[in-house]
């Protein structure tokens, strides 16, 4: 025990001097997140039966703290936005098979959906164990950067946590966590956007006959109602344009394979004959259909977007396809500089012309049109599917 006294000691020096040396912070931030470290640091080590059987304490002490201090530090050198992204996506490569169960196919964006929402509550139980493990106050929330590092790390390894399991099996934390998420889902189907488009990936022919998924396919494969989308050959030339067009820059881009899975989905062909025409796995597909939604989404915001938003009737002459709710609400959320580039866009000015008006390179316009485009596309959805505005923790 004197020995563990001492170390704790040691270990809360060894962390306090190397914050000091690697952030900045105040004063009462770096003792603060250094006795929450040195306190967890000395919790293992004496629950450990491996560590106290190994005779160096000391040393295992020190090698536990160097691990945790530069995982707090890698979080702190992100920053705050980076820092969150790298999370988000280091938990969601862990989660991303096991968030649907594995005898429905979902598709790459609806899986990602259902990992935001399966993640926003996993974040929460992480803060709830962080506070209850570190003995902080339930309305404790990190303020300071270095201790959302601290948080962030946390985090990670909480979702990694070995949970022992019958017949000697252990799995992560997270895990668990999402194949519990994945069976609360319920069982009817939802209309996923994506999964309508691409057509095939539906459990059974009464989940692809149901009039709803059935709608939405049509409209989404260019043969829907006219309360959908227009009839006649200009329609129909259009949406042949926009296909001749895409599949012409997947190829321009050595995206061949992109443009043999876009043609294949194009014929209604079921995932698993995809799989077997092009000869790989799911897991290959997952990721094929991962590098083709990239391309089409540069595709119908930048390279093309007056095309693609011609066809989906929702060009500038029609306000971006908004609501005039929408409209107004998305002229409020550009603000001043975005407003200047959509009156120079709706003057039908050159990308050129627009970038010497407003000072800027044609890429710094190309960039700030593209997130645009990509605001009102939101914007679109959402009133499409009547959900009203999210709000974070």
């Amino acid at each position: 025990m004197r020995e563990i006294c001492q170390s704790v000691e040691t270990i809360f020096q060894l962390l306090l001097d190397e914050l000091k040396k690697s952030t900045r912070a105040s004063e009462q931030n770096y003792q603060d997140v250094a006795g929450r470290l040195a306190a967890e640091v000395t919790r293992i080590c004496t629950e450990s039966q491996r560590i106290q059987d190994s005779g160096d304490i000391e040393g295992a002490a020190e090698s536990l703290a160097q691990h945790r201090l530069q995982q707090c530090l890698h979080y702190y050198n992100l920053g705050s936005v980076p820092g969150r992204v790298e999370l988000h996506s280091t938990l969601s490569a862990i989660v991303y098979r096991y968030i649907t169960p594995p005898q429905v196919q979902s598709s790459y964006q609806a899986r990602i959906e259902l990992i935001k929402d399966f993640l926003q509550g996993f974040y929460l139980e992480a803060l709830k164990a962080f506070r209850r493990e570190t003995q902080l106050p339930p309305t404790f929330s990190p303020r300071t950067r270095l201790e959302l590092a601290e948080y962030m790390a946390f985090v990670e390894r909480f979702g990694k946590r070995r949970i022992p399991l019958p017949r000697n099996r252990s799995q992560q934390l997270i895990i668990l966590r999402a194949q519990t998420f994945s069976q609360q889902q319920p069982k009817e189907t939802s209309v996923d956007m994506e999964q309508a488009a691409d057509g095939g990936a539906w459990d059974s022919d009464q989940t692809w006959n149901d009039t709803s998924v059935h709608s939405v396919r049509e409209a989404m494969a260019g043969h829907g109602s006219s309360a959908i989308r227009p009839q006649g050959d200009e329609s129909e030339s259009l949406r042949q344009n926009v296909i001749d067009e895409l599949v012409a820059y997947l190829k321009e881009r050595n995206q061949e394979e992109c443009a043999d899975y876009f043609v294949l989905r194009l014929q209604d062909l079921p995932t698993n004959e995809i799989e077997s025409i092009l000869g790989i796995t799911p897991r290959q597909r997952d990721y094929l259909q991962q590098r083709f939604k990239y391309h089409l989404l540069r595709f119908a915001m930048s390279h093309r977007w007056e095309l693609v938003h011609q066809w989906l009737e929702a060009d500038l002459d029609k306000n971006l396809g908004l609501l005039p709710s929408g409209w107004q609400s998305f002229g409020e959320q550009i603000g001043p500089e975005g407003q200047r580039l959509l009156k120079l866009k709706q003057q039908g000015l050159s990308e050129s012309a627009i970038a010497q008006t407003l000072g800027s390179t044609v890429a710094q316009v190309q960039k700030r049109w593209f997130k645009l485009l990509e605001l009102a596309w939101e914007l679109r959805n959402r009133s499409d599917s009547g959900e009203g505005a999210s709000t974070d923790e």
